[in-house]
């Protein structure tokens, strides 16, 4: 297993192994502040707003990630929740002003709400099933938002533009807070795969009988990672929100959350490189497609196409392959050293 499967899956206990783990951790920050920072000095305008709007849709990939990489459940309601982060956080600051930082959070709280409502009795699904049926969920959410003049439904109440953090006025200060929310948001996702909800997600998907012979409530953690990928796909919907400061209730429409999965499977679920991209691959590559004048129904094709070749060819996605590359290389260095020609 490479690197970066290594610091995803392990779970022993040992204080060499928590300081390993704290490495590859302290590896994965800088690595994506690297990529936050290059974006930030080459981007701007258009292309600088796209991507702080891909990096929001990071959050919603990550919990789509916990979902089916940890529990082999296929939710297409993810988007949908990006969408109650969004209207509740934009809500909030229309009615009573409250501070960004507050109405983020409320956001990611009610759509984690809203995705434990939903999800735990869609449990009595499995398979195909319970992807249709959350898929049903979400388009009840568009026809709601619809109903109710999304997102300033209620009598007295005017639409503005949503105010950005006091720390983050300018298109490209916001675009590094984004990422900086997306690291921390990655960084609580790695925590929970390496410990004991992650491990105990790892054995319900493999044998949900041994899981209760275990000691462990099946229940329990499935609502834990539903409440887990609604937080974060709330603060996602909230961060959008705050790129354009207004948010379009035709924006989360039922194919989007059809779109995110597809994301998440051509990214990969093995660890955060698959989340990074995957998000590009959501919004910035139809976007791309867009400006170049490229027709929406053939880039919906050509992304049908790559998701073909990702489950014919790379079940694991392109971090899949990433690893894969990693472990050649790793194992190479390995056989080299064993034979004297290097030392590290």
């Amino acid at each position: 297993m490479s690197m970066f499967g290594n610091f995803l899956l392990a779970a022993s206990g040992n204080g060499a192994s928590r300081n390993a783990r704290a490495q590859q951790i302290a590896l994965m920050s800088l690595l994506f502040l690297v990529l936050a920072g290059v974006i930030g000095a080459t981007a701007g305008g258009f292309w600088l707003i796209n991507l702080t709007a891909a990096y929001a849709v990071m959050l919603a990939l990550m919990g789509t990630n916990v979902l089916f990489g940890q529990l082999g459940l296929v939710s297409l309601s993810q988007y949908a929740l990006v969408g109650v982060g969004g209207w509740v956080s934009l809500w909030l600051f229309h009615a009573y002003k409250l501070p960004f930082e507050v109405t983020m959070l409320a956001g990611g709280l009610a759509a984690a709400l809203v995705g434990v409502v939903w999800g735990l009795p869609a449990l009595r699904f499995r398979g195909i099933y319970l992807a249709l049926v959350t898929l049903m969920l979400a388009g009840a959410f568009q026809a709601f938002i619809n109903a109710y003049n999304f997102p300033v439904g209620g009598t007295g109440l005017k639409r503005v533009l949503l105010d950005r953090p006091v720390i983050a006025q300018s298109d490209l200060a916001y675009f590094f807070y984004t990422a900086v929310v997306c690291l921390l948001g990655l960084v609580l996702v790695e925590a929970h795969r390496r410990s004991r909800p992650g491990r105990t997600w790892a054995l319900i998907r493999r044998d949900p009988r041994l899981a209760v012979a275990s000691g462990a409530s099946i229940m329990l953690y499935q609502t834990w990672a539903f409440a887990l990928a609604g937080f974060l796909a709330g603060i996602g919907g909230a961060l959008l929100a705050g790129t354009y400061r207004q948010l379009d209730a035709t924006g989360f429409g039922a194919s989007e959350s059809i779109l995110l999965f597809a994301g998440a499977i051509l990214g990969g679920s093995t660890n955060w490189v698959g989340t990074v991209v995957g998000g590009l691959l959501v919004r910035a590559v139809p976007t791309l497609l867009d400006s170049s004048g490229v027709p929406a129904t053939v880039g919906l094709a050509v992304f049908g196409a790559g998701l073909i070749a990702a489950v014919l060819f790379g079940p694991t996605g392109i971090a899949g392959l990433f690893d894969d590359l990693v472990d050649k290389v790793s194992s190479r260095k390995a056989t080299r050293k064993a034979k004297g020609e290097v030392g590290l």
